[in-house]
């Protein structure tokens, strides 16, 4: 069986790298509308611990996931492999 391998989004928090489809800036307005949208259907995970969202991730199970770390620092520790920095 082959391991999963886990992307660090912030503060504690996880997902599973081989499920994420895209990392993106949440500033547009199309980004706005995906959060609402995934809001309103249950498919919304918060995981910002409070603080200001700075990357929306989308999942292969259309789950959206909201970070307070840059879009460009989770980019990085997904093309990197990289587990367990924060």
């Amino acid at each position: 069986m082959q391991k999963q391998t886990l992307l660090n989004i912030g503060f504690g928090n996880y997902v599973v790298s081989s499920r994420v489809i895209t990392i993106v800036n949440p500033s547009s307005s199309p980004m706005r509308r995906l959060r609402e949208d995934a809001r309103q259907e249950g498919r919304l995970v918060d995981a910002t611990q409070g603080r200001k969202t700075r990357s929306i991730i989308v999942m292969d199970s259309n789950h959206v996931i909201l970070s307070a770390i840059q879009a460009e620092t989770i980019g990085h520790r997904y093309t990197s492999g990289e587990a367990d920095s924060e």
